[in-house]
């Protein structure tokens, strides 16, 4: 419900954020071009994302945002009032009124939050060589890897998945190497030990499933707003490639799966990503294409990236050419760097008269900052130096006990606390080696239980049954054959994949067809 705060400080259309000798107003028709968030450390960047994300919530835009440092979690909770936000409000001509919005955790590890996972293949080779600082020629061999998967209709979903078709292209290196150029036992014991290190760092708890279904992110609550999806990431931070690498799979899946909405009323989605310059340290160039294609086509699917750093030298100059609302926190001009950063940091606003920018950034005290938002046709306002309203919400982090009560509620119980285990690359390599293993001509009964699997995948797929009679279990394979057919036939083939059991591409559901059914097919 709106508070008497909301009716003086919010429309239906603007965020107020700040104020100064002027309103700085946030228009929520041109909140999805993007925006920057910058300042040194304890100069109120966060109480800023929380008042824009109390904003956003209140018009029914679900935000999400990765909560480094915990303070973020008491948006959660109601504010509190303090003498100091009092006099903030008054300072500002607003009557304080004390609220709190539906949050909802995630945390990769699963400890304070719901986990959250995704398929080895969702993630595919260009992202995972980035988390594992593959060069080259071992990207080269992973893009194989993933090649031969889809050849074979083998799903890659955990990290067990994709240890074994690493490992069945290393023993099958001399007849690969002909078909898709070199590939060696000792590149793929190269990536292997930097899986072992991926693994070490948390890997494992985020590959599998079941996998995060993003329209989880773009919840509303029974009052019409929207839910603030907190990713938990102080233990996350600890593996930064991860981190990074994670939120550039969450943009690309955003990416390709909303529709074209170009220009809405109000973003369909609003992202904050905290500590940014992780996303670009170290990025090699097909990497930064990628970043800066998603970033600058992604606004017209309705979603707005806002980046949260210290300096804007941070961002590259492509990309921070795309964030068109810009809050800057106080710099402090000690160094060379300092020095550059605040000059780059003047240069990116339009200059106001009133103004001298890059004097101004150094003098700013904590809780203000200079604001330009984009107004009208999508041109920035002028530069305006301005107190950020307090938050309505408790400003600090929760309790554990407060923690779980929220997640003791939350829309998403017990929808992705338990592990799904389906069957995958690694349980189909493990059966044809047992199948491999077992004598030729062997009964079930023989050759202990390498033989027995290898004897039941036989009969099953009609390798150790004459012809002239059907067996149970092809019946039942052709069973599920006309099964699969109609489902090609429906014009579903994408879905195949995820209806047998796994979150896959649709590109590897139409390998399994070809691939672990296509003699099944052809009888």
């Amino acid at each position: 419900m709106a508070t008497s705060e909301n009716k003086i400080a919010d429309t239906d259309e603007k965020i107020l954020i700040g104020k100064g000798e002027q309103s700085a107003w946030l228009t929520l028709g041109l909140a999805n071009r993007h925006g920057l968030v910058t300042g040194a450390t304890g100069t109120g960047k966060t109480v800023s994302l929380q008042v824009m994300a109390e904003g956003f919530a209140r018009a029914g835009v679900p935000v999400f945002a990765a909560d480094i440092k915990g303070d973020l979690s008491g948006i959660s909770e109601v504010g509190e009032s303090k003498e100091f936000i009092l006099k903030r409000a008054a300072d500002m001509g607003l009557t304080f009124q004390p609220d709190q919005f539906s949050t909802v955790f995630w945390d990769v590890f699963g400890e304070q939050g719901h986990p959250v996972r995704a398929t080895v293949s969702e993630m595919g080779p260009l992202l995972l060589s980035r988390m594992m600082d593959l060069n080259d020629v071992q990207e080269g061999v992973l893009n194989i890897a993933f090649k031969v998967a889809d050849e074979q209709g083998l799903l890659l979903l955990d990290m067990k998945d994709l240890r074994s078709i690493l490992s069945f292209i290393a023993e099958h290196a001399a007849e690969l190497t002909t078909h898709y150029g070199n590939v060696s036992k000792q590149t793929v014991g190269t990536i292997q030990r930097q899986l072992l290190v991926l693994e070490n760092q948390g890997g494992t708890s985020f590959f599998g499933e079941p996998a995060l279904a993003l329209k989880d992110f773009m919840r509303t609550d029974s009052d019409g707003r929207g839910m603030v999806n907190i990713l938990v990431a102080d233990k996350l931070m600890q593996s930064p490639r991860l981190y990074a690498t994670f939120l550039l799979w969450m943009l690309s899946e955003l990416f390709e799966e909303l529709p074209e909405v170009g220009d809405p009323p109000k973003p369909k989605l609003v992202f904050f990503f905290d500590e940014a310059h992780l996303l670009f340290n170290d990025a090699p160039k097909p990497l930064m294409d990628k970043i800066e294609q998603v970033v600058r086509l992604i606004r017209s699917k309705g979603v707005g990236v806002y980046f949260v750093t210290q300096n804007p030298i941070d961002v590259p100059d492509k990309v921070l050419a795309q964030l068109g609302n810009r809050v800057q926190h106080a710099l402090r001009a000690f160094t060379p760097r300092d020095q550059k950063a605040v000059a780059a940091a003047a240069q990116t606003f339009r200059p106001n008269p009133k103004l001298n920018t890059a004097q101004v950034i150094t003098e700013l005290g904590k809780g203000e900052a200079l604001v330009s938002f984009l107004e009208g046709n999508g041109t920035p306002a002028m530069v305006e130096r301005v107190m950020i309203r307090p938050p309505s919400a408790r400003i600090g982090p929760i309790t554990p006990e407060e923690r779980k009560a929220i997640m003791d509620k939350s829309p998403v119980k017990g929808q992705y606390d338990t592990t799904i285990d389906s069957e995958s690359a690694y349980e189909v390599l493990q059966k044809r080696v047992a199948r491999t293993a077992a004598p030729a001509g062997g009964s079930a009964s023989g050759g202990g239980i390498l033989g027995q699997i290898g004897a039941i995948v036989g009969t099953i797929f009609g390798t150790n049954v004459s012809r002239g009679r059907l067996s149970t279990g092809q019946i039942i394979a052709r069973s599920v054959t006309r099964t699969v057919t109609n489902k090609v036939v429906g014009g579903v083939v994408a879905d195949l994949g995820k209806s047998v059991g796994g979150s896959m591409g649709s590109s590897v559901g139409r390998a399994l067809v070809r691939g672990a059914l296509g003699g099944l097919l052809r009888r």
